[in-house]
């Protein structure tokens, strides 16, 4: 590799990584200093439009009649709401304990993917929202009235609200990690729109939502798909609700390395790189937050070869050679002794899930069935 070919390889997967971990957040917040934050419509309590609220569920027979008495004592008018359950080949009793929770409808399907079983609870829903919750994720009496809330405005086609994730003991940090990301959300959606979700606690208009294939995702695919159909999509952080986080750093390892081997399919397949129907503000934000940030690994490994064959030529190399050699041991450590170093190896195999995950997509194709994570229950 030429120095100076090099140099630019390396500066320039630098620059990448930090934009879109420091300086896009950074940019984002002297946004809404300058233009203002055009925030969603606050809850009305004359507001009630009939919501279908989605409970998918894959052997959830330990928390599915606790699910639907935490809906069931939700501050929304009971004749405005419909509560479907969608089990998805489930081989235990969560059809059965559904039924006896108060489900106004139980799917009981063949095992084909939690977007499947999703796909057939919204042929059969009657509501003009749709809500989608997991089984394990419990929601503040007020979250579904303000969730809805912002749909009083013609162009919203989707909210997400706060997960605060319960954390258990271990070394997991998904936690400090989904404050960060909270934070940069709340700031997207005061700008031109958030650019991904959450599944714990979301929702769509009907006439907007996607019938899409086994292998995606709503957390990714509705932001900028609906984005592209001239839809906003916001984030609410007063509809609240919590999960419990995965204990261990290897088992989040696992549950974003499945997520990840869909993700060639919505990049690439369905469009997420093609900037045709976004305004400029939110190809800025979806290149920014998603393109850089799945990119990260690549980023990653150019910088690291790049800075091999420079390392000579300057003390300033040799310092990020170590840097980078640092973060790498941090991340083989089995038992980080303080918070710091137990960050640095949550950041490092988050990266590499998503390396991995895409190798298993090429692998083995896209995904299908999904697995509940252990330790969330």
């Amino acid at each position: 590799m030429k120095l100076p070919g090099a140099r630019a390889i390396f500066w320039g997967s630098v620059a990448g990584l930090l934009h879109t971990h420091v300086t896009y957040p950074l940019a984002l917040a002297a946004l809404e200093r300058l233009r203002g934050r055009r925030d969603p419509a606050r809850p009305d309590p004359a507001f009630t439009p009939r919501v279908s609220l989605i409970i998918a569920a894959h052997d959830e027979e330990e928390v599915i009649a606790g699910k639907l008495e935490n809906v069931l004592a939700l501050d929304f008018p009971r004749e405005s709401l419909e509560i479907i359950v969608t089990s998805d080949g489930s081989s235990d009793r969560t059809t059965e304990l559904a039924e006896a929770a108060g489900a106004d409808l139980v799917l009981d399907l063949p095992r084909g993917g939690k977007l499947s079983a999703q796909n057939a609870a919204v042929e059969r829903a009657s509501g003009e929202l749709l809500a989608f919750s997991d089984a394990n994720a419990y929601w503040e009496p007020g979250a579904l009235r303000a969730l809805v809330a912002p749909f009083a405005e013609p162009d919203v086609g989707y909210a997400c609200g706060q997960v605060a994730f319960l954390d258990a003991e271990g070394d997991n940090q998904e936690g400090a990690y989904w404050r960060y990301e909270m934070r940069v959300r709340e700031l997207e959606s005061g700008q031109a729109g958030v650019t991904a979700g959450n599944g714990g606690i979301y929702a769509v208009r009907r006439t907007a939502y996607p019938f899409l294939a086994p292998s995606r995702s709503h957390d990714l695919n509705l932001p900028f798909g609906l984005a592209k159909a001239g839809f906003r999509s916001l984030y609410v952080p007063e509809a609240r609700a919590e999960e419990k986080l995965v204990p261990d750093l290897d088992g989040e390892f696992e549950r974003k390395r499945r997520m990840m081997r869909g993700l060639l399919d919505i990049v690439v397949t369905d469009r997420m790189l093609d900037p045709r129907g976004y305004s400029p503000l939110y190809a800025f934000q979806v290149y920014s937050h998603r393109v850089l940030r799945y990119a990260s690994p690549k980023l990653h490994a150019l910088a690291l070869l790049s800075n091999l064959t420079l390392v000579r030529r300057s003390p300033l190399y040799a310092l990020t050679l170590l840097a980078q050699l640092a973060l790498i041991l941090a991340a083989l450590l089995p038992e980080p002794p303080n918070r710091l170093l137990r960050l640095a190896r949550y950041y490092v195999l988050v990266t590499l899930s998503i390396a991995l995950g895409t190798w298993d997509r090429l692998r083995d194709g896209p995904p299908s069935a999904w697995e509940k994570s252990e330790g969330t229950r």
